[in-house]
This record gives structure tokens, sequence and C-alpha cells, in this order.
């Protein structure tokens, strides 16, 4: 049997105590440095910083897919998505966001999008 490659991977990011949750600019040149460690290629970007220490969201349309980002400053928390396809590395940019956000813990999940379980999907 054939093993075929996944369309992408998909890495969510719980940061804790990370920098920037109130800095919509701060934020955009992370993920923007996070795209570029990747060798991903920025399509554009939308960020919104809601008043009164509201927090951010945020997405980096990439051709490759995109990285998003919602804050909760109340929390002390961040929310990543990072989601890549084709020869981008996903590692690198996670890496890349750690180091600018500087979290005191994140957790990452990672999934493998587009697999199909062979027991219950019919062959190609």
């Amino acid at each position: 049997m054939t093993s075929l490659p996944v369309p992408g991977w998909h890495l969510l990011l719980d940061m804790y105590g990370a920098k920037h949750l109130q800095d919509a600019a701060a934020l955009e040149l992370a993920m923007r440095a996070a795209a570029n460690a990747a060798g991903a290629r920025v399509l554009s970007a939308q960020l919104h910083d809601f008043p009164e220490g509201g927090g951010v969201t945020g997405v980096l349309l990439l051709a490759e897919s995109h990285i998003s980002v919602h804050t909760w400053p109340e929390l002390n928390f961040a929310a990543l998505d990072i989601f890549m396809c084709g020869s981008a590395d996903i590692e690198a940019a996670a890496r890349a966001l750690e180091t600018a956000l500087a979290p005191a813990s994140c957790r990452v999940t990672r999934t493998a999008r587009g697999q199909r379980n062979q027991a219950s999907q019919p062959a190609l």
C-alpha cells in the first residue's frame, strides 16, 4: 500500500504570558518573521486591535495558507494558528513566533490535514 502525502500541517499554539497581547503592529511583525522563517510567501495581512485594553485578532494570508492570532490580555493568553502546505517549514514558523512573543509557557498541538481514515474511506 502506498502512503499518500498530507496536503498540509496545522499547528495550534496556546501561549500564556506572551508579549504584545495588545499590540497589533508588533504581532504583525512577529507573524511576518514567522512566515519568513518558514520560507512562506505573504499575500496580505489584516489585524485589528480592540480599544480599552482589548486584544488583537488578525490573519496573515500566505500562498501556503495562513497564520492567525487572537489575544485575550485579561487572561494573559494568545491563540495562534499556523496552517501551511508545500515545502514551508511550519516548525520554523512556530519557533519564530515563540522567540518573538516569549511566552512563559506554550502548548503546541500538531495535526496533519487531509489524512484519510483508510478503514472508512474508499481507496483512490
